[in-house]
């Protein structure tokens, strides 16, 4: 991701030098009805470079802190290369999300299609998008509720928690992002941790993430998968099959082609990848900052296990019975900042409020700046679970987007999280290196890979 921004970072610069050199202007009259902003002072790399300064992810950083004070909200600016709206204003970005398709559409840096593949669910629209959406969502759905996959789950979670027990220090992090992976890889793939295939494809997916502009990375994985699909498909003919597994629902699907199939897997491999060993990690560093929250999570978690024999399972009736633990999933997404904007583009000239958005302007709705606005959040820098006792948080808290783009794999997610939290909490006590935190880069990462020291709980 560092190689990715630095690219980009290049390729302005060059195109900003070329402008300069010749004296060539790309911004244009303004359209009547804007909001106020700056349009930096470099033609197509505008203010990219202050953008995408790395800030802790739990705050607004200075760009946006800047802006807002300066220009409000709702602002004008010149980002990745096109005339933007930023919106840090919740209405707003309600009114954009729920607009997909009609008003707006997904519209990301080239350099980001590139990468994802144009068939990526991130970036198509209409017809398509809502094909492959629906097909993933029929494998979420399946799976969040499935006693083999939440046994699974357990399993694994618990075969890491033993890995720690010989250990005083771990890079956490590297391990939550290699938890989430099998765990998609078993599900998705029925591939086993201890497979050479899933230390082939989890080298692969870390190098694609570490550059991700390492295209021959992709192009390996999605040679795996192919792969995977032909191997599959072969077995099936055989007719002794039994379905297992997502990849069995995927070629079952004669609305798909091989390639709209590898593209599904991979979404799914980088969401489980990414976002939930994100939210995992946030949630390991704020409880360790929060000792209050921690034993009130413990107890929710000492208190299930009353109900249980040794060794016994986690299951769906527990994971509804975790409502201490749900507030804190919550309180992590809005104070961690997973995601920090989308891309879209107006489609035409649109009117809020008092504002004009111009046909084929960028838009820019910020997550981060309402999920810290001090207007929908009482003490909003301060990581407090029970303020979720109020459901009207819900309404001012977006952190997988909206509309019919909202993330589809965001249960599945929480659910993976509770289930490695209750054995996390109730087998370690853990501190954070005081130079780590949380990072916003865009992408979230960490100062120091999130090192804890950790000490087992003795039972």
């Amino acid at each position: 991701m560092a190689a990715f921004l630095a690219v980009i970072f290049t390729l302005f610069l060059g195109i900003a030098f070329v402008f300069k050199l010749f004296g060539i202007s790309i911004f244009k009259e303004n359209p009547a009805g804007l909001p106020n902003g700056s349009m930096g002072h470099f033609p197509f790399l505008g203010e990219t470079l202050a953008y995408l300064k790395p800030h802790k992810s739990n705050t607004l950083g200075f760009y946006l802190q800047d802006h807002c004070s300066r220009y409000g909200n709702v602002f004008k600016s010149h980002l990745f290369g096109s005339p933007t709206v930023v919106s840090c204003d919740i209405e707003l970005n309600t009114f954009i999300l729920q607009n997909e398709e009609s008003l707006f559409q997904s519209s990301y840096p080239k350099p980001v299609l590139d990468i994802l593949g144009k068939l990526s669910m991130m970036l198509v629209s209409g017809d398509l998008h809502k094909k492959l959406r629906s097909v993933a969502l029929s494998f979420i759905n399946t799976s969040k509720s499935s006693p083999v996959f939440l046994s699974y789950v357990d399993k694994l979670s618990l075969s890491f928690i033993h890995s720690w027990r010989s250990k005083t220090q771990i890079h956490f992090f590297k391990e939550a992002k290699q938890l989430t992976f099998y765990l998609m890889l078993k599900n998705l793939l029925s591939i086993e941790p201890e497979d050479p295939l899933a230390e082939e494809i989890l080298g692969d997916f870390l190098t694609f993430m570490k550059g991700f502009v390492s295209l021959p990375a992709r192009r390996r994985i999605s040679s795996t998968l192919k792969d995977a699909i032909k191997k599959r498909e072969k077995v099936m003919k055989n007719g002794s099959h039994v379905r297992v597994d997502f990849l069995d629902e995927l070629i079952e699907k004669d609305c798909l082609n091989d390639e709209e199939k590898v593209s599904i897997l991979l979404d799914l491999l980088l969401a489980g990848y990414e976002t939930t060993s994100g939210l995992i990690a946030l949630l390991v560093y704020f409880l360790a900052q929060a000792p209050s929250s921690l034993q009130k999570l413990r107890e929710e978690h000492q208190s299930l296990r009353k109900g249980k024999k040794d060794g016994e399972p986690l299951n769906w009736e527990d994971y509804k019975k975790m409502e201490f633990t749900s507030y804190v999933i919550s309180e992590g997404l809005r104070c961690g900042n997973l995601v920090k904007f989308v891309h879209r583009k107006a489609l035409k000239d649109v009117k809020f409020k008092d504002y004009t958005i111009p046909a084929g302007w960028q838009v820019l709705p910020i997550m981060l700046a309402t999920h810290l606005d001090p207007k929908l959040h009482e003490s909003p820098f301060e990581f407090n679970p029970w303020r979720w006792t109020d459901p009207a948080s819900n309404k001012k808290v977006t952190p997988f987007g909206g509309g019919m783009r909202i993330c589809p794999g965001a249960e599945i997610g929480k659910l993976e999280t509770a289930f490695f939290l209750h054995h996390f909490v109730l087998n370690f006590r853990w501190k954070t290196m005081e130079e780590d935190c949380p990072m916003s880069c865009p992408y979230l990462d960490f100062k120091g890979g999130l090192k804890l020291e950790i000490e087992q709980i003795e039972k």
